[in-house]
């Protein structure tokens, strides 16, 4: 494994595990026994990073989520895992009230929020402070200086570590960096964001926005990283749910570019080149770039997660990466 770290303060700042581990469905669709044995593969091979939400996975049951953290919490007490695993969680998302979901009843971002989520994410988990946590999806029912200030106030208690956000217009995320540093208070230092080696079409009407999805990569979010090296990117859904290498998960329009044919062809022939699987390319790709993200991976089976694990130790050559980045 190979590490990286995220956050600049040194007093919240972690060394991470350059690829992380997704607990989405862990304890819902993914039962215990399953999810305990790729947490403990993960670990074996010097994994530190999970991902999960107070929301995971309410649609599974129609409930309003808490089965990941509450399962990561459970096994975290029976292999006594302590600060050495950093766990990262997200609020704002969570439904209200069962039925409901963060489309049309969604618990936003307000200090109250805030405060009170970060507590039963806490308690959910087993622990004192949470390591990082992400403000999930944008409320603008609330003043951005609210949600900067409750979650400044955390981080101020020592209940909360790292900021980040997810699925946040870039002009979001600047605005509330900079009245955050304008204050004297933390702000977002890690971004999760859908990104993976075939582009998405971020112009497609969105549930979340009616100007496109805000929940990829743009070209906007992609010169703000550039011109902010000091954050990180972590990139969520990186294998497509399987559509890469599983005929039953076909594309999805959102990747109907022109591009599209010519790119998996540059993957199938570098990932024939190097020996490794398509999913391994891109996870390389991914890792190593210009602009190198965490790459956040799901798994439902051991074997899912071995062939990411790999992907850390796959090295693409100078000319491999020049014909997948100039490929279009």
């Amino acid at each position: 494994m190979r590490y990286r770290t995220i956050g600049t303060d040194p007093a919240t700042r972690r060394e991470v595990s350059v690829l992380s581990l997704g607990a989405m469905l862990f304890g819902s669709a993914t039962d215990e026994a399953t999810s305990y044995a790729i947490l403990d593969r993960y670990v074996e091979a010097g994994g530190t990073f999970v991902d999960t939400s107070d929301n995971y996975a309410f649609w599974v049951d129609g409930g309003q989520g808490g089965q990941s953290e509450e399962l990561l919490g459970r096994w975290r007490r029976s292999r006594g895992v302590g600060a050495e695993i950093v766990i990262a969680t997200k609020l704002g998302a969570r439904p209200l009230a069962p039925g409901t979901s963060y489309l049309n009843n969604a618990e936003g971002l307000s200090a109250k929020v805030i405060r009170e989520s970060a507590e039963r994410s806490r308690e959910r988990l087993g622990v004192q402070r949470l390591d990082l946590l992400y403000a999930h999806i944008e409320d603008r029912t609330v003043p951005l200086r609210e949600t900067v200030e409750g979650f400044a106030e955390l981080v101020a208690e020592g209940t909360v570590g790292l900021l980040g956000a997810s699925n946040h217009r870039a002009w979001r995320v600047e605005r509330a960096r900079a009245l955050a540093a304008a204050a004297g208070l933390p702000g977002y230092e890690v971004l999760q964001y859908h990104r993976s080696y075939l582009p998405n079409r971020t112009d497609m009407v969105s549930e979340l926005d009616p100007d496109g999805e805000p929940g990829g990569v743009s070209g906007d979010l992609l010169s703000y990283l550039r011109a902010e090296p000091e954050l990180t990117l972590v990139a969520y859904s990186p294998l497509l749910k399987g559509a890469f290498t599983r005929a039953d998960k076909p594309l999805s329009s959102a990747y109907d570019l022109p591009s599209a044919p010519r790119r998996l062809a540059a993957l199938r022939e570098v990932a024939g080149q190097s020996g490794a699987t398509v999913n391994q390319v891109v996870l390389a790709w991914l890792l190593g770039g210009e602009l190198p993200s965490i790459p956040l991976v799901g798994a439902s089976s051991v074997a899912q997660l071995e062939e990411s694990l790999a992907a850390v130790d796959l090295e693409l050559t100078a000319e491999q990466r020049h014909r997948l980045d100039t490929t279009w």
